[in-house]
């Protein structure tokens, strides 16, 4: 059964960015669509706060300006710095719940918005909407009441969307609050992306709290290996190796100008 219009949103340190940080929404998106589950309508990047304090975590000025460089060619995954805006880090779950609010107040606003208005993460299908409406208000009233009678507004439900390590991190002790776990998989939901050969089903079968909630998660198989990680990018630079393929050239390139996780100008012809 379809879970009508979603937002993946992944939030994460992007420290830095990675093509399978990237990969997973294709693969979740075309998984959802393949079945007939959701009509994804947008995906959202959100790095966390410098006061994360994760090591290697660099200034988020360089995680965005990365992240801007590995999406350039994506047509439907936007950046949100509004965690980084915020006076520290936010919880995940906070962080869904302004995003869904933000995006549902748009859709449902009937009345002209000024693009200056509109944040820069929205999706293009909830601008192209909202421009329809302002458009549309004189020139089309049917239109108009069908909408102001909730006839054909379609709230959006922002989904988390993680790798399985994620997931499992729902088990350690103290990392995540009960109200944190009940809010993100039982009101917005998890998209899960996991390797070929693991088990996240199990997992969520012996968790009491994912267990209850398990028609909101969404196991999906990625059977193309990706094993690159921030962390193995971020020591081959350190090593001085070469990080060519792992992420985009551009990227490597920024790094390496402003010199982060131990990048020199020595290794223009390696990275």
């Amino acid at each position: 059964m379809s879970q009508g219009k979603v937002v993946l949103m992944a939030c994460g340190s992007f420290s830095p960015p990675t093509y399978m940080h990237l990969r997973m929404f294709e693969i979740a998106k075309d998984y959802l669509h393949s079945l007939g589950l959701a009509n994804v309508i947008g995906g959202i990047v959100s790095p966390v706060h410098d006061a994360y304090g994760k090591k290697d975590l660099v200034a988020a000025q360089h995680r965005i300006a990365m992240l801007k460089l590995a999406l350039r060619s994506s047509t439907w995954i936007k950046i949100s710095d509004w965690e980084t805006q915020q006076n520290g880090w936010t919880r995940t779950r906070i962080s869904l719940q302004y995003h869904q609010d933000i995006i549902n107040r748009f859709l449902t606003n009937i009345s002209t918005i000024d693009d200056m208005d509109a944040p820069n993460w929205l999706p293009d299908d909830i601008l192209n909407v909202n421009n329809m409406n302002s458009g549309n208000s004189i020139d089309e009233p049917d239109n108009l009441m069908e909408r102001l009678n909730g006839n054909r507004v379609e709230r959006v439900t922002v989904k988390l969307l993680c790798g399985a390590d994620l997931l499992e991190s729902f088990a350690t002790p103290g990392l995540w609050s009960d109200e944190d776990l009940e809010t993100i998989v039982g009101r917005h939901g998890l998209v899960v992306v996991s390797r070929a050969g693991s088990d996240p089903g199990r997992f969520i079968y012996e968790s009491d709290m994912l267990y209850k909630h398990r028609n909101n998660v969404t196991l999906v198989t990625n059977y193309i290996a990706n094993e690159v990680s921030s962390t193995v990018i971020r020591r081959l630079v350190r090593r001085g190796e070469s990080a060519k393929y792992l992420t985009d050239d551009a990227v490597l390139a920024y790094l390496r100008t402003h010199r982060l996780y131990g990048a020199t100008s020595s290794q223009t012809d390696k990275i």
